[in-house]
């Protein structure tokens, strides 16, 4: 029988996206003046306000307000109309030093780096999409970026703005193969318009609808602009007027968006949120990890659609287990436990090596704090980071290690296939 799956998208503009973001660029500020740095740094949103918090251990020192400020602006909070604005909300820190004991237990030379956590971490993939992610939440992803980029272009659409949200569903069939979209909902904050609400929501509509939407459109391949159709039920700002939003609309904080960082529900999650935590935290490194391991299953055949479960104690360096559960779409003569044994043979998942294999070291994780942790393309990109304290430093880092397909070879010759 069909059934009906959902996913969701928040835009960078979201409370919750803005501490995200703040946390990653703090973060990031850190590793590019000292890449041994042990982050892990909580930021709190609100009406005018921004709190940061958490554990430090760094041979750096920040302006941690300032970055604040600069994230808040870079994302499009610039006017007191919104009631929260990089140049006037307040910034109080509380950040303090990482404790010792769970410092001794990680701090270790290279490969007997111990885990920063307990808990278990999980990969998925499926070739349902050309990035191996899950199809309604890509779709929720490109409409936000979509608007985001019409808001910063403010010429076709001039009342946008940042705080917003995407939900698609689509129709599947008894084989798990999508059918049709049949809902899309998009919530977006705006101006306040001179004229009446139901003019004002009229023309929203109108411009999500026959501007944004198009856009969107385009930029996906062929079998997936067919599941588009006339009968799509839009639900464009359900609510009526949307123009308190942000941090004056709602509190945010850091971590709250584990589902939409990662695979909009489908596969599973461990729990652990993945922003402000350098790479000994293997709430982030192992779940990239996964990612990476269950990408490459499926690029190199293995099955359809994997999902990857890596768990780890506390200063322990091998994982406690690795599991690899198929679905049922195994292309291979073997049972998912025996892929998984596999799986740990080709893949080594021990922290250190996770942080080497995936560069992780790097200032790369701003651009992972807003549509998804999971799916983006691997790049190589130039970094400039300033500071009153440590002068200017130039980095060139790879983005999304994760989602690169370099095992893919080593897989097949693995399997045998």
């Amino acid at each position: 029988m069909a059934y009906l799956f959902t996913s969701e998208s928040v835009s960078e503009g979201h409370p919750d996206k803005i501490a995200d973001q703040i946390s990653d660029t703090l973060l990031d500020n850190f590793l590019a003046f000292d890449e041994k740095s042990k982050v892990a740094c909580e930021t709190l949103v609100t009406t005018g306000q921004v709190v940061l918090a958490g554990e430090v251990r760094s041979d750096t020192y920040l302006d941690v307000q300032n970055i604040a400020r600069e994230v808040i602006n870079d994302i499009g909070y610039t006017k007191g109309a919104y009631k929260f604005s990089g140049d006037s909300c307040g910034v109080i820190s509380l950040i303090h030093e990482q404790s010792q004991e769970i410092f001794q237990g990680v701090d270790r030379e290279d490969k007997e780096q111990g885990a920063g956590d307990q808990g278990m971490m999980f990969g998925y993939a499926t070739n349902e999409t050309e990035n191996y992610m899950p199809l309604a939440l890509d779709i929720s992803h490109k409409i936000l970026i979509e608007l985001a980029k019409l808001r910063r272009e403010d010429i076709d659409i001039t009342y946008l703005r940042p705080d917003s949200k995407s939900q698609v569903t689509i129709e599947y069939n008894d084989d798990n193969i999508p059918q049709r979209i049949v809902a899309i909902v998009v919530s977006t904050q705006h101006d306040e318009f001179d004229e009446d609400d139901n003019r004002m929501l009229n023309k929203i509509k109108k411009d999500i609808l026959e501007i944004l939407i198009p856009r969107v459109k385009e930029q996906l391949p062929e079998y997936v602009q067919k599941l588009f159709n006339d009968e799509i039920k839009y639900h464009i700002n359900p609510t009526g007027k949307f123009v308190i939003g942000g941090p004056h609309g709602d509190t945010g904080l850091t971590g709250r968006k584990i589902i939409v960082d990662t695979y909009g529900g489908k596969g599973a999650h461990g729990g652990g949120a993945f922003s402000g935590k350098d790479p000994s935290k293997v709430d982030r490194s192992a779940a990239y990890a996964s990612r990476h391991v269950a990408k490459n299953l499926v690029a190199a055949g293995i099955a359809d659609e994997v999902l990857v479960q890596v768990s780890y104690a506390i200063g322990v360096v091998e994982p406690t287990s690795i599991a690899v559960e198929t679905y049922g779409t195994s292309k291979v003569d073997m049972k998912d436990g025996e892929i998984a044994k596999k799986v740990g043979e080709i893949f080594d998942m021990r922290p250190a090596a996770i942080e080497k294999r995936l560069k992780l070291r790097n200032p790369i994780y701003r651009e992972t704090a807003a549509y998804g942790h999971m799916g983006k393309e691997s790049r190589t990109v130039t970094k400039i980071f300033e500071s009153p304290y440590n002068g200017r430093v130039k980095k060139e880092v790879e983005l999304f290690t994760w989602e690169k397909l370099d095992y893919v070879d080593r897989v097949k010759e693995a399997f045998g296939i």
